[in-house]
């Protein structure tokens, strides 16, 4: 086989993002080579390789990390049938408060309250913060000095998304969220806590 061809180089692309444990930028995807193909090629090369695994299980994705092979959101319920430990469950005030910055931020604590019209747990703070998907980024310049709240790339990358720009329009989730019944409560008319 030549080494030098277009077909070669999409193939180690492949092979090596098959073997990667997380996302690989580009920059990195280039280093692969003993002469770094152009930035143009590898991208061109990696929208063939999406292109290729249409129709499959598994998808290459674009994510604020790099490119990555993931599964595909429909045969994801099968896979999880052969984990033993189950993923962890979130509470309300963790999911809210998690929105908040994503679509706020940077944010205090006291911006997250005032939007909840409930306190913040410091619990729900650093089940966040332990997750890795959001951390203070600095500090509003007003008496106490409160740490400013934003996402991470961990967060993009774990939804899956290259920017911020690629979540959902929040009328989007306001609608989802009016039609969400949860037991002995009418849709739309879930009380907040924590």
């Amino acid at each position: 086989m030549d080494l030098e061809t277009p077909e070669f180089y999409k193939r180690v692309l492949e092979t090596a993002l098959l073997a990667a444990a997380g996302p690989v930028p580009v920059s990195e995807l280039r280093r692969l080579f003993v002469e770094e193909p152009a930035p143009d090629l590898v991208r061109r090369l990696l929208i063939e390789l999406v292109d290729d695994w249409q129709g499959r299980g598994v998808e290459l994705i674009q994510t604020a990390g790099g490119w990555r092979f993931q599964t595909r959101p429909e045969y994801q319920t099968y896979l999880d049938r052969l984990k033993e430990e189950r993923p962890p469950k979130y509470s309300r005030a963790v999911l809210e408060t998690l929105a908040i910055i994503a679509y706020r931020q940077p944010v205090t604590r006291g911006d997250i309250e005032d939007i909840r019209g409930v306190m913040v747990s410091t619990n729900v703070l650093k089940t966040l913060e332990s997750r890795g998907w959001v951390d203070v980024v600095g500090h509003r310049d007003t008496p106490g000095r409160p740490g400013l709240y934003a996402t991470t790339r961990k967060f993009l990358e774990d939804l899956g998304l290259r920017s911020l720009t690629e979540l959902p329009p929040l009328t989007e989730i306001e609608r989802i969220m009016d039609l969400v019944e949860i037991p002995g409560i009418p849709a739309g008319n879930v009380e907040k806590t924590e």
